[in-house]
């Protein structure tokens, strides 16, 4: 009897042992899931789109990409805008072989190194907006327009692009107005500053050549001052013709920018082009590219985009520094046109094409590439 007791108390301890380790078991897998749940829910909102967190992130990436984008070729945008826009002093240097090389040495050696950085300051204060609300918009437009990868299409890619650029430009088309008035001040004692510029553009009071019914001859004749709401419209002069220019230029560059960088991820490729994916990056986010593949996909980027958008560029040009020389007049876009077309043709439409090449095949590079780095230093 003692035996059977025996026998059965062990196996009574035993069998409440086994329970015992079956609810420890149990709670162990409930803790274990709930925790995953919880990872898997934070993991969710901090990489939604339409979050706050992101928002703010990704227009940060952006502003900061576009900041050192262009302090990269301050100089070579100075000389461009000189090019472009026709400058009596450089526009015998446009078109030569050393041309850029010898505006650069005469502006240095007329105003000093910061004469090459001139308008920079309002490029800056234009450009972090910009970049911001730029590749912010691409990533809000993309992801309402691409929700998913099956529906990943070049067009989608385009026009995501194409919004993103005209939604940047709309907000910040002023502050480039600015910035390219203070680049075409070429006079040795000016000292326009940012605020002198803004009040110029406000109260520029048009004039209109007139003839003379006795001598026939054109005078000038003040126009009447214009009203306020006037005032403000000289801010988005020539805005028409880049919002035209910025569907082809920002469309392209982000298709351009993705497919490349679709192509170098390929799996022949991906062991040489691509780095290992950081562990807290989002499951749809690809690999990153290694610097230099980065750095090759954003200067086709700029090629292509360059090419497809540069006459706009050149009108737009001409239209937002017409008043600052001759007569006062402004012009407006087929006024413009005809202008450039007459001067030099359709040449006229590719002047400063060599120097823009120059300076968007690095710029466009170094802001894919400070853009995606930022992102990935942002965990977004």
């Amino acid at each position: 009897m003692y035996a059977a007791c025996a026998s059965k108390v062990p196996a009574s301890s035993q069998r409440q042992e086994s329970d015992l380790m079956l609810r420890h078991h149990e709670r162990d897998i409930s803790l274990n899931s709930t925790e995953c749940n919880i990872s898997l829910t934070s993991n969710s909102k901090k990489h939604d789109k339409q979050s706050l967190d992101f928002l703010w992130r990704s227009g940060l990436a952006g502003g900061m990409a576009g900041c050192a984008a262009k302090t990269v070729v301050a100089p070579l945008d100075r000389v461009k805008i000189l090019f472009q826009s026709s400058n009596p002093q450089f526009s015998k240097y446009s078109g030569t072989s050393f041309g850029v090389l010898t505006a650069i040495r005469d502006i240095k050696a007329e105003e000093g190194v910061l004469g090459l950085f001139r308008g920079h300051s309002a490029t800056v204060i234009r450009i972090f907006p910009y970049a911001a609300i730029k590749f912010l918009a691409y990533e809000q437009i993309r992801s309402v327009l691409i929700p998913s990868q099956a529906q990943e299409t070049p067009l989608r890619r385009l026009l995501s692009g194409s919004f993103a650029g005209v939604t940047s430009v709309f907000f910040t088309y002023p502050l480039e107005v600015i910035r390219v008035r203070l680049a075409f001040e070429t006079k040795k004692n000016s000292k326009s500053s940012f605020l002198h510029i803004c009040n110029v553009i406000y109260k520029k009071y048009p004039f209109s050549p007139q003839s003379s019914i006795c001598t026939g001859e054109k005078i000038t004749i003040p126009a009447q001052p214009i009203a306020p709401w006037n005032g403000l419209v000289n801010f988005y002069r020539g805005f028409s013709v880049t919002v035209i220019g910025m569907i082809p230029y920002a469309g392209m560059s982000f298709l351009t920018h993705d497919t490349f960088g679709d192509f170098l991820r390929q799996p022949s490729l991906a062991p040489y082009t691509t780095l290992p994916k950081p562990g807290n990056s989002p499951s749809e986010k690809p690999s990153p590219l290694r610097s230099w593949a980065q750095l090759c996909a954003g200067g086709i980027a700029g090629v292509v985009s360059q090419t497809s958008a540069y006459p706009f560029e050149v009108i737009r040009r001409r239209m937002q520094v017409s008043g600052a020389v001759g007569d006062g007049h402004r012009m407006q876009i087929g006024e413009t046109i005809s202008l450039i077309f007459k001067e030099k043709r359709f040449k006229g439409f590719w002047v400063g094409l060599t120097i823009g090449y120059v300076k968007m095949v690095p710029m466009v590079a170094v802001s894919f590439y400070v853009y995606e780095r930022s992102k990935t230093w942002l965990e977004i």
